[in-house]
């Protein structure tokens, strides 16, 4: 048991992404765009401040088929593509983040809020406080008196964190967070 420890999961491209349209664009004297890494280190600061958790992992979707295509092959076949700024930013942060020694985690045939997921109601089980951060309210299902989820929202580089408890997913969008699965498949 790890009891009355402090989890912080990330959702490395769902952070990664809102921070690439929230945060003018920036690119270092060889060119590299860097707004992306910029906005996703100043995120993940904010809430290490905020958290100051005992563990922290980020966990990025690898770029392979997931079980959900092989159920269903049009799987988010209507997604535009990542902009290649963006995705020359990707082994950045990566690079950046395992520099700073932070544990990434990321699995073929699975989604980094899958993993995020399991993650957090494991780290639950063993008696932590989990804050999983991630732009994706899908997530909202995983919501627990101690599992908080946190949303972040920027625009014109200024970062604004949503959070979730259980009673605010109902307050919200007047469903339990179990709910919440029905919800988004509707």
């Amino acid at each position: 048991m790890v009891k009355d420890r402090k989890l912080v999961l990330i959702d490395g491209h769902s952070i990664l992404h809102r921070a690439f349209y929230g945060v003018p664009d920036l690119t270092n004297a060889k060119g590299l765009h860097t707004n992306a890494v910029y906005g996703f280190l100043n995120i993940m600061f904010r809430i290490l401040e905020e958290e100051k958790p005992d563990f922290l992992a980020v966990a990025f979707d690898v770029h392979a088929p997931t079980f959900r295509h092989e159920m269903y092959e049009a799987y988010k076949g209507t997604r535009k593509p990542m902009p290649e700024e963006l995705r020359e930013q990707v082994p950045v942060l990566k690079d950046v983040l395992r520099a700073m020694q932070v544990t990434i985690v990321e699995q073929a045939g699975l989604e980094a809020d899958d993993i995020l997921g399991t993650l957090a109601k494991k780290a639950q089980a063993q008696g932590m406080e989990v804050s999983l951060v991630s732009g994706d309210r899908d997530l909202l299902q995983v919501a627990d008196e101690h599992i908080k989820i946190r949303i972040p929202k920027t625009k014109m580089g200024r970062t604004e964190v949503e959070d979730y408890y259980p009673e605010d997913v109902v307050k919200a969008f007047q469903v339990t967070p179990h709910q919440f699965i029905d919800l988004k498949a509707l």
